[in-house]
């Protein structure tokens, strides 16, 4: 039997131990790397892109750059999902390193406990993460000639205490008997590659964001749920019933059912609770450690943390809580 990769000593290329040794210095080369690799590090000027700045530390040792051509200055974050941050970097690598280390999820009190922040704190620092995570999935169109895309929806939320006495309990699947705050998550995953999530209502409506994602050509594999109908309209489609097998003459929906089952676990084991406005964060979490399940941890951390500073401020998260935000994009 084949060994699993998270067992291999491919899959462990980088040890908290290692990231907690670091100095300040050598945490800010690594975030400099991250940041500006095609200058191999050296700063460029986020306000007029100038590339001729030099160090300019303020008196508590923060890392400040002061650009020649516009006198303006900057730190390595500026402009990114940890712009104008108060922690140490060493820090922040630390948060990445253990958020990547998880292979389900990290609940943002065990960050808390871990390094020594309030949950608030650790709390908004999961979820520009999660930002950052989001980034690659942006626009991403998946599947074309000769490739077959599975597709599948969870609900999640709107939980129903139920009544105690037998006679009073009714059906909580029937719409009447439900709180309105229960959504699905749709995937749209490709056999052998990338997936794409997103939250609706109910399924049916996830027909033109399929649409969207989904290259002309493509076989599409779905379950016997009438939501999923529209789609022969586009696509050629072969349904699965779930009821008699799992599947049948190649068609089946194990691809999407793997996400599915990340996902849950992420929230039995961890979360407890992952509906409501950031729901679509969630779900874009379990996409891309389904993506990159298969990378070792330390090319993981690189990567997540490109993306951080590749981004923008925060659309979530502009200081601590956010009530205000309808959903997140």
């Amino acid at each position: 039997m084949a060994q699993h990769f998270l067992l291999s000593r491919r899959a462990k290329s980088l040890n908290l131990a290692t990231v907690f040794r670091m100095t300040d210095a050598e945490a800010e080369e690594f975030f400099r790397d991250l940041r500006w690799p095609e200058t191999d590090g050296a700063p460029v000027c986020p306000h007029c892109g100038g590339l001729d700045a030099y160090e300019a530390r303020r008196p508590n040792g923060s890392l400040r750059f002061r650009c020649k051509a516009c006198a303006k200055d900057f730190s390595i974050t500026s402009g990114t999902l940890f712009g104008s941050h108060k922690l140490p970097l060493r820090t922040y690598l630390g948060a990445i390193a253990i958020f990547c280390n998880e292979v389900k999820g990290k609940s943002a009190l065990a960050m808390s406990r871990d390094l020594g922040l309030s949950y608030k704190a650790a709390f908004v620092l999961l979820h520009k993460l999660r930002e950052a995570m989001s980034e690659e999935l942006k626009e991403r169109r998946l599947g074309g000639e000769g490739r077959t895309v599975e597709v599948d929806g969870g609900y999640f939320g709107g939980y129903i205490k139920p009544a105690n006495y037998k006679e009073n309990r009714r059906d909580r699947r029937l719409a009447k008997n439900q709180n309105g705050k229960r959504e699905v998550v749709v995937i749209v995953r490709e056999r052998g590659g990338n997936g794409v999530p997103a939250v609706f209502k109910t399924e049916a409506e996830a027909t033109a964001f399929i649409t969207r994602r989904v290259r002309k050509g493509t076989v599409i594999n779905a379950d016997e749920a009438s939501s999923w109908n529209a789609l022969h309209s586009r696509f050629e489609v072969q349904r699965i019933n779930h009821a008699e097998a799992y599947s049948h003459d190649g068609a089946c929906t194990n691809w999407a059912e793997e996400f599915f089952s990340r996902m849950r676990r992420a929230e039995i084991g961890h979360h407890h609770h992952i509906a409501g406005t950031y729901l679509l964060r969630y779900a874009q979490e379990a996409t891309w450690r389904e993506d990159n399940r298969r990378i070792d941890n330390g090319r993981q951390v690189e990567l997540l943390g490109t993306l951080a500073l590749k981004r923008g401020k925060s659309v979530d998260f502009t200081g601590y809580w956010q009530r205000h935000v309808e959903r997140a994009q």
